[in-house]
């Protein structure tokens, strides 16, 4: 696999691979019964995602089992570096809330 150097080129292979990578996130959910979440941004720093419930769901159940497993890490006298998808997970709200500006 290599980098695709036309930037028209790189937006349709992003465009056809990102509905690709939906409909198998939503597969995957459908048939395993799991909460399935995809967060990407596009080439030009648009966020997009897919989320077989609310995306932000996903993400807050996400943060609370990571902030009891680091709780409880931290009690046991060891480090989780769960902090950077803290910070992405306000950046997304950040962007959502542009969106709907």
């Amino acid at each position: 696999m290599k980098f695709i150097e036309s930037e028209r080129d790189r937006a349709v292979s992003f465009s056809k691979r990102k509905k690709t990578l939906f409909q198998d996130a939503k597969k995957f959910a459908t048939r395993t019964g799991a909460e399935v979440g995809v967060m990407l941004f596009s080439p030009g720093g648009k966020p997009c995602s897919y989320g077989s419930t609310s995306i932000e769901e996903i993400i807050e159940k996400f943060l609370k089992v990571k902030l009891e497993d680091h709780q409880r890490e931290y009690a046991e006298g060891k480090s989780n570096y769960f902090e950077a998808l803290e910070d992405l997970h306000k950046e997304l709200q950040t962007c959502n809330e542009k969106e709907k500006k």
